[in-house]
């Protein structure tokens, strides 16, 4: 089975419709959106609206539940003044463009999705998230020890886990599993 993810495509419509354009050439079983529709650019409701009328499964990130709820937070962990005043600027902005009914929807995003896949007797658990399973804006990075990692993993009953909220590209050299 091939399972296309994104995530954090922050109201870019050109880079949803180029994520869009290629997925259709992988021709992948199922696609799900780990979170963050909103945000950061000049397209919130129209990204809301595509992955509506595509119906692809989506968790909440951060910045869709702060939107969702009208919240001048988008949870962000942002690191310079600069970041912070920019970051404040961007909510400000999402908030006062995205539609009542769009920020319905960004409310009813779930936090996780978990996906079970068995084979004969073998059941392998998949666990979608936008940050971690214990907070959505929790950063997983690459450097983090193996043992919290299977920490988080073992308290959330998932055999493997995918998240986004980092901003960090897979490098080109990943491998693709099938």
């Amino acid at each position: 089975m091939k399972i296309a993810l994104f995530s954090d495509i922050h109201a870019n419509l050109p880079a949803l419709e180029a994520f869009f354009a290629s997925v259709e050439t992988q021709k992948p079983d199922a696609i799900y959106c780990l979170g963050d529709l909103v945000g950061y650019n000049i397209w919130p409701n129209e990204v809301i609206n595509e992955i509506r009328r595509r119906g692809i499964p989506t968790i909440a990130g951060n910045y869709d539940f702060g939107i969702g709820r009208i919240s001048d937070d988008c949870g962000c962990a942002y690191k310079t003044d600069d970041e912070k005043a920019n970051g404040a600027v961007s909510i400000a902005f999402t908030n006062q463009i995205v539609k009542d009914q769009e920020r319905a929807y960004l409310r009813t995003l779930p936090a996780h999705i978990k996906v079970e896949f068995q084979l004969n007797n073998d059941k392998l658990n998949l666990l979608l998230v936008h940050g971690s399973p214990r907070r959505i804006n929790e950063y997983l990075f690459e450097d983090r020890e193996e043992k919290s990692l299977l920490r988080i993993m073992q308290d959330a009953d998932a055999d493997i886990m995918c998240f986004g909220h980092t901003h960090k590209r897979l490098p080109s050299d990943t491998p693709v599993f099938t």
